[in-house]
């Protein structure tokens, strides 16, 4: 029986909604303007706001102004959208049954025999942190395979303090053959040669917002060629449906995808709820976004089945999601010592003397997806995003319940006869930003080079003087000694309260015993 979930208020609503119960309660909002910035500045001050943080990524600002002023501004002329800042949900489900078949269900351990571990990629990971003392993240002589960056002002230190990340992680790129513990081996990820950049986008309670999200996209973008980033993985979901022609966190998304990063997103866990598919940004028609399937232990796709908790449906702008589906159920990974997930898992889903733990959720499976986009990439890396999600999507397996899973071996063989996401319509901010440096929005005439020069990325933010986040090399107490560097977001430090720590992303006592019971575990 498929999970369902109680439908929440759309952005417009919860806007609406608190400006009439609270109107002089003080709430920090994500603008995003059509006009230039020195304009849009002055629209801020008439409605008695303060500037918190600049997000060139979505042409906007967070704000925090009185909740009736907040509900005035979405009316003002120049202002594209005005959504209040909301947390954002971590999509995993559970622990469940222990079960290590993912590689071979998918055809990864095909890619291993033929020379694809996906070395050379990098694959960014939008979560809580990753825990990179783990000898699975390292390489044979020692070294680290993961870059660390910090995203949330309230993160002091590296590391993971959830175990969300370090898990996600793990199913992208985790390898144990270098572990002299005994466990050599025996637990791998998808593309277990893979450079990983830990983007921490939670404080150090875990908490996280969509503010957080939205700055690591921005790193992402800044730092793709340097750090030859192609991939970037975010098991995270919005709490509040919307239409991707207008949520900022979609324009992030798209941000990504059109400077030439595939975007792989887990589609949430609200099974069949008539909103299911309707949270950013698991529902921009852009990114490739995933479901999740139980594959009844074997290693034989051909059984494998709809995963109940893993959300399906239509998006509020007509879109079927998610794209493809992946393992996602009795997923073991790498766990992060201390981490919430160590103390509140039972002891029947901690294994290897707590090194590794099984969880499941469409959190999961999104990293599988991610990995094999970077399989992928390794082989063939000329490819563009809409390249990549079509022959990730168009050449699946058939699963028992007749929906399309994800086959490495097959994308891998299969030439693109027709590129995804042909004729969509961009999200506003982003259609606008094309269009101002002069590039089609429709990508009808794109060429290798409209990809991989971010001069658009770039130029088009700067244009009315959009500053970029800047990002430093990290401070004191925060450089991971692990990690092959560690950057702070500078912009982000200097934004005062433009963060609301009471919107949690992956708080714990989201992840409490009384959430996770016996039988879910």
């Amino acid at each position: 029986m498929a999970t369902a979930a109680d439908a929440a208020p759309t952005a417009a609503a919860r806007l609406a909604a608190t400006a009439k119960q609270s109107p002089n309660r003080s709430v920090t909002a994500i603008v995003q303007f059509k006009v230039p910035e020195a304009k849009a500045k002055r629209i801020v001050k008439a409605h008695k706001g303060t500037i918190t943080d600049k997000l060139p990524a979505v042409q906007g600002f967070a704000v925090r102004l009185p909740a009736k002023q907040a509900k005035a501004l979405k009316s003002a002329k120049g202002v594209l959208n005005v959504t209040l800042n909301a947390k954002v949900n971590s999509t995993s489900f559970s622990p469940e049954l222990l079960a290590t078949n993912f590689p071979k269900t998918t055809g990864a351990d095909q890619a291993w025999a033929a020379g694809l571990t996906g070395k050379g990629v990098g694959v960014a990971i939008i979560d809580s942190g990753i825990n990179g003392d783990i000898a699975d993240f390292k390489n044979a002589d020692g070294t680290s395979r993961v870059t660390n960056v910090i995203s949330n002002p309230g993160a002091t230190g590296a590391g993971d303090p959830v175990g969300h990340g370090t898990h996600v992680a793990g199913i992208v790129g985790g390898n144990s053959a270098f572990r002299t513990d005994g466990l050599a081996g025996k637990y791998t990820g998808i593309a277990p040669e893979a450079d990983l950049v830990a983007i921490k986008t939670s404080d150090d309670a875990g908490n996280s917002t969509v503010l957080d999200v939205i700055n690591a996209l921005q790193f992402v973008v800044d730092h793709k060629d340097e750090l030859n980033i192609k991939v970037v993985n975010l098991s995270v979901s919005a709490d509040t449906p919307g239409s991707y022609r207008t949520d900022p966190l979609n324009a992030a998304v798209e941000f990504a995808w059109h400077a030439g990063v595939v975007v792989v997103s887990a589609v949430g866990n609200r099974g069949d709820a008539a909103d299911a598919a309707q949270y950013a940004p698991g529902n921009d028609p852009y990114v490739i976004s995933v479901g999740a399937t139980d594959e009844r232990e074997t290693a034989a796709p051909a059984d494998d089945t709809v995963a109940d908790f893993s959300s399906r449906g239509r998006t509020i702008d007509g879109f079927n999601k998610p794209d493809v589906f992946a393992p996602g159920a009795k997923i073991v990974a790498p766990l992060a010592a201390g981490s919430a997930f160590s103390q509140l898992a039972p002891a029947t889903s901690i294994f290897e003397g707590g090194q590794y733990i099984r969880i499941g959720g469409t959190s999961m499976a999104s990293p599988v997806v991610a990995g094999a986009a970077a399989l992928l990439l390794q082989a063939r890396p000329d490819l563009n995003p809409d390249q990549v999600k079509a022959l990730l999507t168009a050449n699946v397996t058939t699963t028992a319940d007749g929906v399309g899973q994800v086959n490495i071996p097959a994308a891998l063989a299969a030439q693109v006869s027709t590129a995804a996401n042909a004729g969509l319509t961009p999200n506003l901010s982003v259609a606008t930003a094309l269009t101002l440096a002069g590039i089609d929005p429709t990508r009808a005439t794109w060429t290798k080079a409209t990809w991989t020069k971010a001069t658009w990325t770039k130029a088009t933010w700067t244009r009315a003087t959009w500053t970029k986040a800047t990002w430093t090399a990290g401070a004191s107490g925060t450089t991971a000694p692990w990690a092959r560097a560690t950057w702070t977001c500078a912009a982000c430090e200097s934004a005062g309260d433009g963060v609301d720590p009471t919107k949690s992303t992956w708080s714990r006592s989201t992840w409490s015993r009384s959430t996770w019971s016996s039988i879910e575990w």
